[in-house]
């Protein structure tokens, strides 16, 4: 009886051990960036770095990206529980196959990088000009996606406007050499590629941002997958508050937030990235908005707005509600929330 009892007693304990185990072993998040690594990207490095991840109890895998579009189609597949993308895309997703798409929880772009670019010397002054021209994009890149809507409000017919897509690291170049006559760009990558090309960003290019011509959307942020939303909550306030102490943080330390890219990314031109990450601190993360309702959140109405410009553009099948593409749940305070620049 004695044994029985010790063989007993070894079993509870071998059975609780094993859950303890289990109960500690960090949930796997594989997380996909919008584009190759940049400067901008340093906040998911830096959380993964200062032991954010593993203080809220995540194991985080980062993959470079091929477009901020492409980022929803791959959380979608299953490739990806995870990633910084573009809203607009998973509104389109939303409104085609409802239930498929992620779903924004932390909104990190609030003024949108979309622009279209050509050279000073075109013939493409205004929006209308570019009738009849040829515009370069990334097939994954949201800037060419979204043109679309900007051509609808602007009274332009885009079947009169001839697409050729590109790798992404030729965008930039193939304008510049003449092969195309325009471009829709992400902001934030290419003003900075354009000066490591010994281009003037502000002299030699001319830029139309959607912004400019009444798209008023919001752009790239940090979504999940309907599964890790449903079934691990808890990994994706984990994953947002760590993702967001690292963002207040690089704005703090931008320099120390590029030493630690250039870690992950040795061949990167550490002065240009540092530009890019202030340029994009100053231009798209912080602005008026955010400085009442703090960074990560969004406004309703505005969200509203911009879903039913896509569904009518777009001819969705379905128009998606704000609550089916972002979840406010997971935000910390504003308080944790709140960034003033001081660069």
């Amino acid at each position: 009886m004695p044994l029985l009892r010790r063989l007993g007693a070894l079993a509870i304990g071998l059975v609780l051990s094993l859950a303890g185990a289990a109960a500690q072993e960090p949930t796997k998040i594989r997380f996909t960036l919008d584009w190759k690594y940049q400067g901008i990207h340093a906040y998911v490095f830096w959380a993964q770095e200062k032991g954010y991840f593993k203080a809220e109890g995540l194991d985080v895998d980062v993959d470079q990206g091929t477009g901020s579009a492409a980022t929803v189609t791959r959380i979608a597949s299953g490739t990806y529980d995870a990633g910084f993308g573009d809203m607009n895309a998973i509104i389109q997703l939303a409104g085609t196959k409802p239930r498929e798409q992620p779903v924004m929880v932390y909104m990190v772009y609030n003024r949108p990088p979309f622009a279209l670019i050509t050279k000073t010397s075109s013939p493409i002054k205004t929006l209308k000009d570019v009738v009849g021209h040829t515009m370069g994009t990334p097939a994954g890149g949201s800037a060419g996606q979204l043109f679309a809507p900007l051509a609808k409000i602007n009274g332009i017919d885009p079947a009169k406007v001839t697409v050729v897509n590109m790798q992404p690291n030729l965008q930039e170049q193939m304008l510049l050499n003449g092969q195309v006559d325009f471009s829709a760009v992400f902001t934030v990558t290419s003003y900075i590629n354009l000066i490591g090309m010994k281009v003037d960003p502000d002299k030699d290019i001319r830029w139309l941002f959607f912004s400019d011509y009444g798209v008023d959307l919001y752009s790239n942020g940090i979504m999940v997958s309907q599964k890790l939303l449903k079934e691990k909550p808890k990994a994706v306030a984990g994953l947002v508050r760590a993702l967001n102490r690292a963002i207040i943080e690089n704005a703090a330390a931008p320099d120390a937030a590029i030493a630690l890219m250039m870690k992950t990314e040795p061949l990167m031109n550490g002065e240009l990235e540092k530009q890019r990450l202030l340029y994009t601190f100053k231009t798209h993360i912080v602005t008026p908005e955010t400085d009442e309702i703090g960074i990560g959140d969004i406004k309703p109405d505005r969200m509203t707005k911009a879903i039913k410009l896509l569904a009518e553009t777009y001819g969705l099948a379905g128009t998606p509600t704000v609550a089916d593409v972002f979840d406010r749940a997971f935000l910390p305070s504003k308080d944790a929330r709140t960034l003033k620049l001081n660069m």
